[in-house]
C-alpha cells in the first residue's frame, strides 16, 4: 500500500475557535448546566460586574459580545452593580433562591475591586452557596513591575491582593496562561455544582491574559451537564441510625439549611408523620416545616423558642439534618443537658456528619430521610403519645406568648420592633419572602416569625453580614422573575444595616424590581447595644447620637434622614409614625409594582410589649478583671453560665 494512501493519512485536525481568554471563558460559562431529578438548569445564568482597567478590555469586552449573540440560549446577561461586596450578596441571594442549582458570576477590576469581594466570598462559603468570582489580576507577563494597584511582596513575586480570596474560596486558581483556563474552568464548575463542596469559587484573571487570543478546541464550548448527586446512605450507617432512633425515648430533630438545599421538606414531613418526632429549626432550616405543622416546635438555641429549647435539654437523641451546629444552635455547648444524649447527623458532608461525636449518616438529606423512613416503616417505631402531647401543649403556650408580643392595643402609638413584625405577619401570605441578616431582627424573627412556605424565611446567619439584605433581595427577585410567578420580596433592615450598604437600591430601580424595603429606625446598634449592656460594656459606642462635652455619645439623636436618602436613590417612600400608619403603609408597599420603602421609627419595648427573652445562653467572654460594677456583675453571671458547658464525646 502506498505511503500516501488514505489508510496512512493523518487525521484531520480538531476544529478550533480563536478567541481571547475572556471571550472563551464567557462562551464556556454560557454552556454549563446542572441537572437534578431530571430537571436542567443554567449553571451560570448571568454575570454581575463593575468595570475598571483590570477587566474592562477583557471580561467587559467579552460580555458585550456574549450579550449580542445570535442564540438566546448562549447569551450571557449582564447585571450592573454599585459595590463589589453587594454584587456577591446579590449572587448569593439568587443561588439560595435557586436551590443552589443556578448561580451568578461576579467580575471586578484589580485592586480594591477584587479585595471588596472577600466579605461576600466568606459569606457564600460559610453558607455553602455557589458564586463564581472573576477578579482581574496584575499582569502575568510583568511588562512593568509594579503596575497600578499591585501589592509588592518582597519574598514572593507571584502573590497579589487576590490571594486574600484563597481562605474564603472553596476553589481558587490564577489563570496565568490562556490554555490554563481549560482545567481551571472545569474544576470551578465541578465545585460549584457539588453539594458537598460548593461555595465561593475564584478564578483570578491577569488583565493581559484576559485579552490574549488562543485557538480553543471546539469541544471546550460544547454544552456540558453537571449532575447534582443525591448520595445514598451507607447500609451499615443506615442500620446504626435505625437502631439509634428505635432506642430513643425523647428524640428531637434539628433541621438545618441542608433540608432546604436538598428540597427535602416534604420528605421530612412524611418522616414526622410516621414517627411524630418533633422538629426544631436553625436559622437556615426555618421553614423546613410550616409553622402550623403539628411537629414543628420552632427555632432552637440562643434565639430559640422555649418549646424547642426545653425539648433539647431533655432529648436523649438529637437528629441533626443538614446542620453545622453553630454556637447559636448549641447555646455554646450548654443546651443539650441530658447526660445520656447522643447525636445522629444526616449530612451530605462527612465533616458535619461527625460533629458532636455523632453517629454519621452521610447522604443527601432527602435521600437519607427516605431511606430512614423506609427502614423504620417495618419496625413499627413511633414516639410515646405522652411525649407528643407534651410538646404540642408547650407549642400552644409559646404561641400565646408570640401573640402577646404582636398585640398593638394603641393604634396611635409608635410601634415596637416586635409589633412591626406582628403587623407584617398579619399581612403576608405564603407568596412573600423575608430577607434579613444582622442586628436584633434575626433573633426576633427566629423566635417569632410564622413561616408559611419553604422559602419564605431567608435570614443569612452563617456570617450574619450587615448589608446583605438589599442586594440579596435583588438576587431573590431575579430568581423568582426568571423561574416563578412574581412574588413580594421584603428586605428588613435597621438603621445600622442600612447605613452599611444601601447602594443596590439604585440597581433595583435600574432593573425595575419591586423591592419592598422596610427600614426600622432606632438610632443605633440595638442588638449589640443590648449585648454590650449584658456583658458589662454599658452600651458604649452603640448609639447614633451627638458627642457631648464629656466625650460620650449621649447627646440628641443624629439628624440622619434615611427615608430621604432612600428617596434620593429612586425609591418611593412611605413614612409611618404610628401603628395604624404602618399597617396601611405595609399594605400599600406590598401591592406596589416598583421599588418601595416603608420607614418607621420604633419604640423601645418594655418587658410586656417586647419579645420573649433568650431561652438559652450564648458565650461572649466578659472581662475577667474590671473596676466598673457593671462588668464585675456581668463576669459573675458569665462564670455561672460557662460552668454548664460540656463537650459531647
Amino acid at each position: 500500500m502506498s505511503p500516501t494512501s488514505p489508510a496512512n493519512a493523518r487525521p484531520a485536525p480538531a476544529p478550533t475557535r480563536r478567541l481571547t481568554t475572556a471571550q472563551a471563558l464567557v462562551a464556556f460559562l454560557a454552556r454549563q448546566y446542572t441537572e437534578r431529578d431530571g430537571r436542567r438548569h443554567r449553571l451560570i445564568s448571568a454575570t454581575w460586574g463593575i468595570f475598571g482597567h483590570g477587566n474592562v478590555a477583557g471580561i467587559g469586552q467579552a460580555l458585550v459580545e456574549a450579550g449580542n449573540g445570535n442564540r438566546t440560549a448562549h447569551r450571557m446577561p449582564y447585571l450592573q452593580g454599585r459595590n463589589e461586596q453587594a454584587m456577591v450578596h446579590a449572587a448569593v441571594g439568587y443561588a439560595r433562591q435557586s436551590g443552589r442549582l443556578s448561580a451568578h458570576a461576579v467580575t471586578t477590576s484589580i485592586g480594591p475591586g477584587a479585595t471588596n469581594l472577600v466579605t461576600g466570598a466568606a459569606l457564600a462559603t460559610i453558607n455553602h452557596l455557589p458564586v463564581l468570582l472573576l477578579p482581574g489580576d496584575t499582569f502575568a507577563a510583568r511588562p512593568a513591575d509594579p503596575v497600578l494597584q499591585q501589592l509588592e511582596v518582597p519574598y514572593a513575586g507571584d502573590v497579589s491582593v487576590n490571594d486574600c480570596l484563597r481562605p474564603v474560596s472553596r476553589y481558587f486558581d490564577r489563570v496565568s496562561r490562556p490554555e490554563a483556563l481549560i482545567p481551571a474552568a472545569l474544576q470551578a464548575m465541578r465545585v460549584l455544582a457539588d453539594p458537598a463542596e460548593t461555595g465561593a469559587v475564584t478564578l483570578a484573571l491577569p488583565q493581559d491574559v484576559q485579552a490574549e487570543a488562543y485557538d480553543w478546541p471546539e469541544e471546550f464550548f460544547a454544552e456540558r451537564v453537571w449532575r447534582v448527586r443525591r448520595q445514598a446512605p451507607d447500609v451499615a450507617e443506615l442500620e446504626a441510625a435505625v437502631r439509634a432512633v428505635r432506642s430513643a425515648r425523647r428524640p428531637l430533630i434539628v433541621a438545618g439549611g441542608g433540608v432546604r438545599h436538598s428540597g427535602a421538606e416534604e420528605t421530612l414531613a412524611a418522616f414526622t408523620a410516621a414517627t411524630r418526632i418533633p422538629v426544631a429549626s436553625t436559622q437556615a432550616g426555618k421553614g423546613a416545616l410550616r409553622h402550623d405543622h403539628p411537629a414543628d416546635v420552632g427555632s432552637i438555641g440562643h434565639t430559640g423558642t422555649a418549646t424547642a429549647d426545653e425539648l433539647a435539654r431533655t432529648a436523649d437523641l438529637v437528629i441533626g439534618i443538614g446542620t453545622r451546629y453553630t454556637d447559636f444552635t448549641t447555646a455554646s455547648g450548654t443546651l443539650f443537658e441530658n447526660p445520656a444524649v447522643r447525636f445522629l447527623n444526616l449530612n451530605i458532608t462527612g465533616f458535619d456528619a461527625h460533629k458532636l461525636a455523632a453517629l454519621p449518616l452521610v447522604a443527601d438529606a432527602r435521600t437519607g430521610l427516605e431511606a430512614l423512613t423506609s427502614a423504620l416503616a417495618g419496625r413499627a417505631y413511633r414516639i410515646d403519645p405522652a411525649y407528643e402531647t407534651e410538646y404540642t401543649g408547650a407549642k400552644e403556650a409559646w404561641e400565646e406568648r408570640v401573640e402577646a408580643s404582636f398585640t398593638t392595643p394603641d393604634l396611635t402609638a409608635r410601634p415596637t420592633q416586635t409589633q412591626v413584625i406582628g403587623l407584617l405577619d398579619a399581612l403576608v401570605t405564603e407568596d412573600d419572602i423575608l430577607i434579613n441578616a444582622a442586628g436584633s431582627l434575626p433573633g426576633d424573627l427566629h423566635k417569632l416569625w410564622r413561616t408559611r412556605s419553604r422559602d419564605q424565611y431567608h435570614v443569612e446567619y452563617g456570617y450574619s453580614c450587615m448589608g446583605y439584605e438589599i442586594p440579596a433581595a435583588i438576587g431573590v427577585m431575579l430568581a423568582t422573575r426568571n423561574h416563578e410567578r412574581s412574588r413580594p420580596v421584603w428586605a428588613l433592615v435597621g438603621d445600622g444595616t442600612y447605613l452599611m450598604n444601601p447602594t443596590e437600591i439604585v440597581t433595583a430601580v435600574q432593573e425595575n424590581l419591586p423591592l419592598k424595603l422596610l427600614i426600622l429606625q432606632n438610632h443605633g446598634y440595638a442588638s449589640i447595644g443590648g449585648l454590650s449592656e449584658a456583658v458589662g460594656g454599658e452600651r458604649f459606642g452603640t448609639a447614633y447620637r451627638h458627642r457631648e462635652a464629656d466625650g460620650g455619645f449621649t447627646g440628641p439623636p443624629l439628624p440622619v434622614d434615611l427615608a430621604a436618602n432612600a428617596a434620593s436613590l429612586g425609591m418611593h417612600v412611605l413614612r409611618a409614625t404610628t401603628v395604624d400608619d404602618l399597617r396601611k403603609a405595609l399594605a400599600e408597599a406590598r401591592s406596589a409594582d416598583g421599588p418601595t420603602c416603608v420607614y418607621v421609627e420604633t419604640e423601645t419595648p418594655d418587658t410586656v410589649s417586647g419579645p420573649p427573652p433568650a431561652q438559652a445562653w450564648w458565650d461572649v467572654p466578659v472581662a475577667e478583671t474590671a473596676s466598673r460594677p457593671a462588668a464585675v456583675k456581668a463576669r459573675e453571671e458569665y462564670d455561672r453560665q460557662v460552668a454548664a458547658r460540656r463537650r459531647h464525646l
